[in-house]
């Protein structure tokens, strides 16, 4: 049985980095796979993990539902769509990428969302190990086609309009009536520690701020030369925050 780890918070709040660094705490640990689903539309967790970008499933949906009549004779649909879907894994020593892309246009995707679920349903049997980075709104969530979250964190920076964010996602999954079982806020990018003024919004909202990740150099140093972040050292403080975040979480 697979755990099932998603991201979720507004851009720029570091969620994309957390992932990464959870990823790559989770390939050292090195007890089972990795899936990695990047759910959020800007797709910019391939960079981060030192893997070259596919075609995301919401083009490769979009390029089957407009040419399935040109489809080769004798495959069934379903059996070309999952053979497809196949191809766009792209695979690594220990973790897989698949990335999910923007949402769809106009026209009724029912058909190849429901073989979408059926094919995440069984992928994700192969793998120890799912990590989501979504978008604030959660779009894949919220439709289910990545179902049965284990561990929901919701990163928001040390700002007022962070943590506002942060309480939106919560009453999000409230109402989309998602399956979360434990569900924690990261607050990212902390340099002098939260001031009081933050905290006292927090209290007012009803959140509680789980965890902390300081502002790191290192993680701006390697974006500026496009080396990825699943490289960065032991001695990263990110990286230190966020397997000591980890340890607590698979006790």
């Amino acid at each position: 049985m697979s755990m099932v780890i998603a991201l979720a918070g507004k851009g720029g709040t570091g969620k994309t980095t957390l992932a990464a660094l959870i990823i790559r705490y989770l390939k050292n640990r090195g007890d089972g796979a990795i899936l990695a689903v990047d759910a959020d539309p800007s797709s910019n967790l391939a960079q981060p993990l030192g893997l070259t970008p596919s075609v995301t499933i919401g083009s490769m949906k979009e390029t089957f539902l407009k040419g399935r009549d040109l489809l080769p004779a004798g495959i069934p649909k379903e059996t070309y769509l999952e053979l497809k879907l196949h191809e766009l894994l792209v695979e690594s020593e220990r973790v897989d990428l698949l990335t999910m892309g923007r949402p769809e246009g106009r026209g009724c995707y029912c058909y190849v969302n429901n073989i979408l679920r059926k094919y995440l349903d069984l992928l994700t049997e192969n793998y120890a190990y799912v990590v989501i980075d979504n978008e604030a709104g959660m779009e894949h969530l919220s439709r289910s086609i990545v179902r049965d979250v284990d561990i929901l964190l919701i990163t928001t920076d040390p700002s007022m309009s962070g943590i506002r964010s942060a309480k939106k996602v919560k009453d999000l999954v409230i109402d989309l009536e998602l399956s979360v079982k434990k569900q924690y806020i990261i607050v990212d990018r902390v340099i002098w520690g939260l001031s009081h003024h933050l905290l006292a919004e927090a209290e007012r909202l009803g959140l509680i701020l789980w965890e902390t990740i300081p502002e790191d150099a290192m993680i701006s140093e390697y974006d500026l030369i496009e080396r990825p972040l699943i490289q960065l050292p032991e001695d990263s403080s990110a990286v230190r925050a966020v397997n000591r975040i980890m340890e607590c979480l698979l006790v």
